[in-house]
């Protein structure tokens, strides 16, 4: 198994206890929703209607989960070779003078989650992400600013797998 393959399994085992993590919670406060001892006691007591709402926000972000857990699944890891420039599938690692090398993966969905790679850690950023636009077409070599309180920093990319 590549080391990216290794990586889209790392993603789908961390979405899947998310999952899990979240279809317990919403369970719960549906549970706690339509129990008997949840029904109000006069017209101000919200608290079955809370956990109601509750409920349903949850069960809206376990469907969102589903559909991370469908993008990363059909990644086929065998396409996902080394690439040059930068497209979906992409390993970067970026650095800049000011700090050590930092790794992203380009993915489908699931943007700002970071899974445990060897030694270290790596982001998972989209395309539609302010980092994941000026990366895309970019080479090994290139540099992007990102904006940020007062200057930009200017990173480096010094390897696309």
């Amino acid at each position: 198994m590549t080391d990216k393959a290794r990586l889209v399994q790392s993603i789908i085992a961390a979405l899947e206890a998310e999952l899990a993590l979240i279809t317990q919670a919403a369970q719960s406060a549906r549970e706690e929703a339509i129990d008997e001892e949840s029904r109000p006691e006069n017209q101000y007591d919200m608290h079955s209607q809370e956990a109601a709402y509750l409920a349903e926000g949850q069960a809206r972000l376990a469907a969102e989960i589903r559909d991370h857990l469908d993008h990363y699944r059909a990644l086929d890891p065998t396409t996902l070779l080394a690439r040059q420039p930068v497209a979906l599938g992409a390993l970067v690692t970026l650095s800049s003078a000011a700090s050590p090398a930092r790794r992203y993966f380009l993915g489908p969905r699931a943007g700002g989650l970071e899974v445990p790679d060897g030694d270290g850690s790596v982001l998972l950023i989209t395309p539609a992400s302010p980092l994941g636009r000026q990366l895309l077409g970019k080479k090994a070599g290139d540099q992007i600013d990102l904006p940020g309180k007062g200057s930009a920093t200017r990173l480096r990319i010094t390897r696309v797998d």
